[in-house]
């Protein structure tokens, strides 16, 4: 058993006049940035409950050469899909649900998309060859995870700092790497310096990549658009999949301070996307530039551990369209695109503490404060009639305010059962100023009138809870099972994007399904109310062999969907209303691992399975929901031998025939694509290559939105924006990579 230090009596009578609420059990807050001496235990500490999926490090390595889009480091993740946006900027979807209904966080920062289509999501902001660690939390989540989310908490950090070895004098280190990838003739390249004594580690972090556009295995326009199709000077292929290249340049630096148990950490970065392309949206990012700072500290005593921050992130975005969709138009070809702008600005502050209370029992309380501004505005355009004299403002003065407090206890009952419950609270409030149009054209000054006479003052008070059960029989054999209610308020897009107006609605669709969106201020709050159980299995070792098995089931009240705000046609994009329903979603994820051979000399080989399937409907109107991933598997063996690793993947996805109706999302066809990938890892220099797509097959991403990449994207319908093609899949791409370690 564990010996632990009880509480001071003072401290638990100060936290219980802080935090009346909490009188019950709480989960490990494993966000912490190294590792701290821990309290004397006489045995390892019970796993606790909290249905954490962890990436595997050298999964991270090995993918670094292979793209520089970070959410496709959650791919393998069991019940984890990716929707495809740009190069760099891809949407996690998990167990059915994406984008802002997912909690992320990036080192701690829980950031917030400025975008009308969502093009620069939080895990744009870290470049995959800086991330250290990735867990996800899905289904029944502890409620010091969540928070203004109803999915699954995405925890990424980038390299805990190093410190040099007592008596060893200072520690001087450092990375160089490259990357090449065929296809796309994308290449980048990263370095990292650490200078650190004992006590004090300083690290620079930089990376750079880019790409042209990718190829898909073939022509995938035929009878809807010309193979090849000229824009401004330049063709575009008919297997050319245009408005995907892009630019991403993040620099970082890093100080960290130890001093005993207490660890410091003061981090700073700053991004530059030049241009990103977004093959599936009607505009093009053509600049992005993001700072971020953030103080850090963790602490452990004798009566458990303390974790505060601070920290603050500015984003300047600029979206208009790129060289591959049509920048001159109008019936002379003399109004010059459509430029627009967004100002974010986020401040937040986290405090939590984790206190062992006895041996059985453990506390965990925390508050969290989030302050979001956001200004969008769209400058008017020379020559057009339609865009022009005033300034259009999108969302004004938009603001959204969070404060949480939570509190969690985790009981281990007995060395077979251990339980799990906590409650957080929420207090959201939301403002906007006012908008107005180009003109008063269009309706834009009716649509302005009815927005600014409106009380746009919102206040919602959110409450999450959890509890969960976990049942241990025998050395690898755990049960998990549970119940959460999760709630998330609208974003300030759902809630005060205003305008009617077709052209406007098109250029607020974070969904990229090519349709046009309004909001609506009287949005309420989603809550969903989740039950998962799970069950593991592996050998005494887990060296051998290990299945896992989750099935879950959501209802979500009030979940947050679209309308056809006139009349909705078939087989063409719509103009869409945001509105509250309900919805269903259910699914399973399994994975497994097993040791298929070993020998001396040959190393071993691994075999490796995660097998995904969920259904989401409108539970109103019996609709499918959007963007479902259909049934899925990964299958791959793993081949170790010294500094080895080489690795044949497969990855088969059914068709997808359940689609939303009232989007009408597009149909793609079932798909199985080989993988090959070998990596040498040694103490001095990496190697890493690889053949995706080895067979060239053409596919549609089923998660890719539509294509709408090329020509005269400002029209919702016609031969610039055809309706009926889906966002096809790379083609066969080698790519080669080469770190340098010193």
């Amino acid at each position: 058993m564990r010996r632990i230090a009880p509480v001071p009596s003072r401290l638990a009578l100060i936290i219980a006049s802080l935090f009346p609420l909490v009188s019950v059990p709480v989960v490990w807050a494993a966000d912490g940035p190294a590792e701290l001496s821990e309290v004397a235990v006489s045995a390892s500490r019970v796993e606790p409950v909290n249905g954490k999926q962890g990436v595997e490090r050298s999964w991270i390595a090995r993918q670094r050469a292979a793209t520089s889009d970070s959410a496709a480091l959650l791919l393998g993740v069991p019940g984890a899909a990716m929707s495809t946006a740009g190069g760099v900027s891809s949407l996690p979807v998990i167990q059915g649900l994406a984008d802002d209904r997912n909690r992320i966080q990036v080192d701690g920062m829980d950031l917030i998309s400025a975008c009308g289509n969502h093009m620069n999501p939080p895990l744009s902001y870290i470049d995959p060859t800086r991330i250290g660690e990735i867990k996800v939390y899905s289904g029944v989540r502890p409620v010091s995870l969540g928070g203004d989310s109803i999915g699954a908490t995405v925890v990424v950090d980038s390299r805990a700092p190093r410190f040099a070895a007592a008596g060893e004098g200072n520690l001087a280190t450092g990375e160089l790497g490259a990357f090449y990838r065929s296809n796309g003739d994308a290449h980048g390249f990263n370095a990292t310096a650490t200078w650190a004594s004992e006590n004090l580690s300083v690290t620079y972090a930089g990376s750079e990549a880019e790409s042209r556009n990718y190829r898909s295995a073939k022509a995938f326009k035929s009878g809807t658009t010309a193979l090849n199709t000229r824009v401004g000077d330049h063709w575009i292929a008919g297997d050319e999949v245009a408005s995907s290249a892009y630019k991403s340049i993040n620099q970082a630096l890093d100080v960290a301070l130890r001093n005993g148990n207490h660890l410091f950490e003061v981090k700073a970065g700053v991004q530059h996307i030049p241009y990103q392309g977004f093959p599936n949206q009607h505009m093009d990012m053509t600049d992005n530039k993001s700072a971020r700072f953030a103080f850090n500290y963790s602490g452990t005593f004798e009566w458990g551990s303390l974790q505060g921050r601070i920290y603050q992130e500015q984003t300047r975005h600029q979206m208009d369209f790129g060289k591959d969709k049509l920048y001159w138009y109008g019936a002379a070809k003399n109004v010059a695109g459509m430029p627009m702008d967004t100002k974010g600005n986020t401040i937040g502050a986290q405090l939590k503490a984790e206190i062992n209370l006895n041996e059985r029992d453990t506390l965990r309380i925390g508050t969290e404060y989030q302050r979001y501004r956001l200004d969008d505005w769209w400058l008017p355009v020379a020559n057009s009639m339609m865009m022009s004299p005033n300034t259009f403002w999108n969302i004004n003065d938009g603001q959204r305010d969070r404060f949480d407090l939570y509190g969690e206890w985790e009981a281990q009952w007995t060395p077979r059962w251990t339980s799990l419950a906590g409650v957080r609270s929420s207090t959201m409030r939301m403002n906007a100023g006012a908008v107005q149009g180009y003109n008063t054209m269009a309706g834009y000054a009716t649509d302005a009138a009815r927005f600014n006479a409106v009380d746009r003052r919102k206040t919602d008070d959110n409450v999450d809870a959890t509890l969960m059960l976990r049942f241990t029989p025998a050395v690898g054999r755990v049960f998990e099972g549970g119940y959460s209610r999760k709630t998330r308020s609208p974003s300030l897009y759902e809630r005060y994007t205003w305008s009617t107006n077709g052209m406007a609605m098109t250029m607020n669709n974070w969904l990229n399904d090519g349709n046009g969106y309004v909001g609506d201020v009287e949005l309420k709050p989603e809550v969903a109310h989740t039950v998962s159980v799970s069950a593991d299995f592996r050998d005494a070792e887990s060296q051998r062999w290990a299945f896992k098995l989750t099935p879950y089931y959501s209802y979500i009240d009030n979940y947050i969907d679209a309308r056809c705000r006139t009349t909705c046609t078939a087989q063409r994009f719509n103009y869409l209303q945001l509105v509250n329903t309900d919805a269903r979603i259910a699914g399973i994820d399994l994975s497994g691992q097993a040791l298929l051979a070993e020998g001396a000399g040959f190393g071993s080989v691994t075999g490796k399975a995660v097998v995904g399937y969920v259904r989401g409907k409108d539970a109103r109107t019996d609709d499918h929901l959007y963007n479902i991933m259909p049934l899925n598997a990964r299958l791959t063996f793993e081949h170790r031998l010294n500094g080895w690793i080489n690795t044949v993947e497969g990855v088969f996805v059914k068709a997808k025939d359940d689609v939303s109706q009232v989007r009408n999302e597009i149909r793609t066809a079932g798909y199985g694509l080989l993988n090959l990938r070998s990596s040498y890892d040694r103490k001095h220099y990496r190697v890493d290559v690889g053949l995706d797509n080895a067979f060239n097959k053409q596919y549609t991403l089923p998660l890719g939105g539509a294509y709408i990449g090329q020509g005269t994207t400002m029209a919702l319908n016609g031969a610039g924006a055809p309706y009926g093609i889906g966002v096809p899949g790379m083609g066969r791409s080698l790519y080669a990579g080469l770190t340098l370690k010193f």
